[in-house]
C-alpha cells in the first residue's frame, strides 16, 4: 500500500479553474472520502491522482514517489468507476482476471488471484457466469475485484455505489468497510452522498468550489464543523439556521436575537465579533425540543408546525418561524409524538448544543461545554 501527497494542486480548463490550489496528505491504509456538491472538483482531483488528468500546477507524490509525470499503467492505482464497465461475452472470472492476462501473468498465478478476490468479496459461486445473469450489486462486486488482483498500491472509487437502489447501497457500504479492514488498503473514495461518507470514511474531506473546505473524522466534522458549508452539508435533515444578531457575551455563553424578537444562548467564543455583528445561529434537528405553546410556561422561539413526517424510528415536524426563510426541521423521537400540523409550539434547545457562525461564515467555536438552556424571551 502507499500514501498520497498532494501539494499546490492545481487544474485549469482554459480559463476555468476547477482544482484551486489543494493542499492533502493521505496515509498509508487509510480509507479517505472525498465529498461535496457536484461540480465541486472532487472527482477532477481523483483522476489526477489516477493520472487520467493533468496538472496545471502543484506536486503529486504516490508512496513518496513523483508522480506527475508517471503514466497511469504504471501509479500503482486501480480504480472502480460508476459504470461496471464488464465485457459481456466474458465470464465473472474472465473479467476479473482480463489486465493481468494483457500483462501475461501466469495462468496459474491469475487464477490464484481471483480465487482469492472472489472469496473476500462472496462470490465465487458467480465466476462462471456471465454479466448478463449479475445482479447490480454483484455485478459492482465484479468491477471491484478486478480492482483488488492488481494488487495496488492505491484504490480509487468514483461514485460506485450510485447505480444501487437505496437497499443494495447501504448493504455494499457494509461490504466496502470490511473490504478495507482485510485488505488495509489505501483507499480513496469519491462520493456526493453525505451519508456515505458519514459511515465509510476514517476521514473526511469536504469540497466546495474547487477548495477543501475542511478534513477530519466524521465525529470531528459533525460535531465542529469549520464553517457554514460543512455545518449544512452533513446532516440530515441539515442544519437548522436562523439569522441573528450578537447582543452581547457573558462569559462562555454569546446571547443572540434572531429576527423574530427572540433571544437565545450559545456556548461560543464571540470575542472577536463585536456586539451588533450579523451572525447565524445553527442548530440540529435531534438537538431541538417541541413545546407545546399553549400549555407551556417555558421560554422559546414560537413558531407553527407546517408538516409532520412519521418515518418509523423517528417523526419529523417542520415548523415555520416568522423571518425564517426555511422550515425548521425538528427530530422527535418516536415514542414522542409530535404536534399535529398548525399547532402553535414552542422551540428549545441546550446552549452547549448550538453553533453560532460569524459574519463571514466561520464557526465561532464553543470554549467550553455548558447545558444552560439557550433561550431567554421571545
Amino acid at each position: 500500500m502507499a500514501s498520497v501527497s498532494l501539494r499546490g494542486i492545481r487544474k485549469d480548463y482554459g480559463d476555468n479553474p476547477v482544482i484551486k490550489g489543494i493542499d492533502l496528505d493521505i496515509g498509508d491504509g487509510q480509507l479517505v472520502v472525498f465529498v461535496g456538491p457536484s461540480g465541486c472538483g472532487k472527482s477532477t482531483l481523483l483522476r489526477i491522482i489516477a493520472g487520467l488528468e493533468d496538472v496545471t500546477e502543484g506536486r503529486l507524490e504516490i508512496g513518496g514517489t513523483p508522480s506527475n509525470e508517471v503514466a497511469p499503467s504504471e501509479r500503482g492505482i486501480a480504480m472502480v468507476f460508476q459504470s461496471y464497465a464488464l465485457y459481456p461475452h466474458m465470464t465473472v472470472a474472465e473479467n476479473m482476471g482480463f489486465a493481468l492476462k494483457l500483462a501475461k501473468v501466469p495462468r496459474a498465478e491469475i487464477a490464484e488471484r481471483v480465487g482469492r478476490a472472489a472469496e473476500i468479496l462472496q462470490i465465487g459461486h458467480l465466476l462462471d457466469r456471465k454479466p448478463k445473469a449479475l445482479s447490480g450489486g454483484q455485478r459492482q462486486r465484479v468491477a471491484i475485484g478486478r480492482a483488488i488482483v492488481r494488487k495496488p498500491a492505491v484504490f480509487l472509487f468514483d461514485e460506485p455505489l450510485s447505480n444501487l437502489d437505496a437497499a443494495l447501497r447501504a448493504q455494499t457500504r457494509v461490504e466496502l468497510a470490511r473490504l478495507h479492514r482485510e485488505l488495509g488498503a489505501t483507499m480513496i473514495y469519491v462520493t456526493h452522498d453525505q451519508v456515505e461518507a458519514m459511515t465509510l470514511g476514517q476521514r473526511i474531506v469536504v469540497f466546495n468550489g474547487g477548495r477543501i473546505e475542511q478534513v477530519g473524522t466524521p465525529v470531528e466534522l459533525y460535531e465542529r464543523p469549520a464553517n457554514l458549508f460543512v455545518a449544512g452539508f452533513l446532516g440530515a435533515p441539515r442544519m437548522n439556521f436562523l439569522a441573528a444578531t450578537l447582543v452581547g457575551e457573558e462569559g462562555d455563553i454569546a446571547t443572540v436575537r434572531i429576527e423574530n424578537g427572540a433571544l437565545a444562548a450559545v456556548a461560543a467564543d464571540a470575542d472577536h465579533a463585536a456586539v451588533g455583528a450579523k451572525v447565524t445561529l445553527g442548530v440540529r434537528p435531534e438537538h431541538l425540543r417541541l413545546l407545546r405553546a399553549e400549555s407551556s410556561t417555558a421560554e422559546g422561539i414560537r413558531g407553527t408546525v407546517s408538516l409532520v413526517e412519521y418515518l418509523g424510528d423517528v417523526t419529523l415536524a417542520y415548523v415555520q418561524v416568522d423571518g425564517a426563510p426555511e422550515l425548521i426541521a425538528v427530530k422527535c423521537s418516536a415514542a414522542a409524538t409530535a404536534p399535529p400540523a398548525g399547532s402553535a409550539v414552542l422551540l428549545a434547545f441546550d446552549a452547549a448544543q448550538a453553533f453560532l457562525f460569524g459574519p463571514d461564515g466561520a464557526a465561532m467555536p464553543a470554549r467550553a461545554r455548558s447545558g444552560r438552556t439557550a433561550l431567554a424571551s421571545q
